[in-house]
């Protein structure tokens, strides 16, 4: 029976063979027994005569060489375990070819020499373009692009989609795009995040420079306009209209020029803690006193007429009066700002996409805009005042000076709103220190330059007669 199984093994391999497995090869190479030795003899005498060897059912996990210089392994699972030799079919102009070894790929190699290739070894044809084919639909995302699977193509076929702003990808074939930290942004190719710049109004930049310069020429401008009208207080043109008034405005009118200096520079704690209030303080002590200024040209006027009842409001105690309920009524709400919402440092990380805003954070809107509200009334009242006292004798002429300076104050803070909301960062603090340097010297112009020029260059106008003429 053994020897009948082995022939039928040897001329019909195509047949099933019961306890053997057979490939589709005619020939066989080798025999693997798996019982007893008595059966394995008798295998051999007929396989002997076919020079076909007799492989032992055991021969696994072990490893040999042969005359070759390879070596031969076999697994755990009876598997030869071989490498391959990856080979560079060389082509030349003949049609002939030569074989060249570039590479082997052996899985049983130790780590790192599982697959050698030798690029410099390959030669490529003239037809080919010099590189490996891709196995893929389409070409690697590059770094800056993120993958999309393409709809109703296989799952290696996909798009390559930008990063979107703020987001990177900073290798080939990212599924999803990472979103740079708060402090970063990222890159033109979105492939890498850059940290933020400060943004803040500074001394060192070319526009806090020539606003602190600004600022520091009004400043000094009205320091000596006060110094004019200290040297000359006994003069009439001084003494006219309440002289401690006069001198209440440009004392304020100077503080407002220097409260710019709190908008500049590194927004620290103290300085958003006052420049507001300081703003809002100040500014409607200058308003009170022109709106006092005003009324006490109206009185004075209508005191002079027979009988009128008038007379007893003439005086500094209206003026004071005025300028201290109306001063002291912002101040209040500044109180209140200050005790419910202070304003504190702070970071804007969103507004700009390539800069951090360092900016004092106003805390309640609410309560700025009453701040700004209530000052924005006190000029309208002044204005129109002033505008319904212009036609008033020459005596009292100063009237006129107020109204175009309360035209000038009005138009700049109701053109600061508008511009204030629709710009970010230094800009937004350079339009509030623009619109408090325009307005101060908006005032100080128009009420002080016609009474410098009489004080300084026509000083024979500068008497009482002359200033208490009427218009006929």
């Amino acid at each position: 029976m053994t020897y009948r199984t082995t022939l039928d093994l040897l001329f019909k391999s195509q047949r099933f063979l019961p306890n053997y497995k057979c490939d589709i090869r005619k020939n066989v190479i080798a025999s693997i027994g798996g019982l007893g030795a008595d059966i394995s003899f008798h295998m051999a005498d007929i396989l002997g005569l076919y020079k076909i060897p007799q492989l032992h059912s055991f021969l696994q996990a072990i490893s040999f060489n042969i005359s070759a210089g390879e070596t031969v392994s076999f697994n755990v699972n009876k598997e030869l375990e071989t490498g391959f030799d990856i080979i560079n079919m060389v082509t030349f102009q003949n049609r002939s070819f030569q074989r060249v070894k570039v590479g082997r790929v052996d899985s049983s190699a130790s780590k790192g020499k599982q697959f050698i290739i030798h690029e410099d070894m390959i030669v490529w044809q003239n037809t080919f373009n010099q590189g490996p084919p891709l196995s893929e639909c389409n070409t690697h995302c590059l770094p800056g692009f993120q993958k999309k699977k393409k709809e109703g193509e296989k799952f290696c076929c996909y798009d390559c989609v930008p990063c979107s702003a703020g987001k990177i990808s900073s290798q080939k074939d990212m599924d999803d795009c990472v979103k740079c930290p708060g402090d970063q942004y990222s890159s033109k190719d979105r492939d890498q995040c850059i940290p933020k710049t400060l943004n803040f109004l500074s001394y060192e930049q070319p526009l806090g420079t020539g606003l602190a310069s600004i600022t520091l020429s009004l400043s000094l401008v009205t320091a000596l306009v006060l110094g004019i009208f200290i040297k000359h207080r006994n003069t009439p043109i001084v003494k006219a209209n309440n002289r401690n008034i006069t001198y209440t405005l440009l004392i304020s009118l100077l503080l407002c020029f220097l409260c710019s200096f709190l908008f500049l520079g590194w927004p620290s704690k103290m300085a958003c803690f006052l420049r507001q209030v300081a703003f809002g303080i100040i500014f409607s002590v200058a308003v009170s006193c022109l709106l006092a200024k005003t009324i006490m040209v109206v009185a004075a006027f209508m005191a002079t007429k027979p009988g009128s009842s008038m007379r007893k409001w003439v005086g500094k105690r209206l003026a004071n009066s005025i300028l201290l309920s109306c001063s002291f009524i912002q101040a209040g709400i500044c109180m209140v700002r200050l005790g419910t919402s202070p304003p504190f440092p702070d970071l804007d990380l969103l507004s700009l996409t390539e800069e951090i805003i360092l900016e004092c954070n106003e805390g309640s809107v609410t309560m700025f805009y009453i701040v700004l509200g209530y000052l924005g009334l006190l000029s309208l009242i002044s204005l129109i005042v002033a505008f319904f006292a212009r036609k008033l004798p020459d005596s009292f002429n100063e009237a006129k000076f107020i109204t175009f300076s309360m035209l000038i104050f009005c138009s700049v803070w109701l053109s600061f709103v508008p511009t204030y909301l629709s710009t970010k960062g230094k800009y937004m603090v350079a339009v509030e220190i623009f619109s408090i340097l325009a307005s101060s010297a908006g005032l100080l112009n128009c009420i002080f330059s016609p009474k410098c020029y009489i004080i300084l260059l026509r000083p024979e106008l500068n008497n009482r007669k002359l200033l208490t003429r009427r218009k006929n």
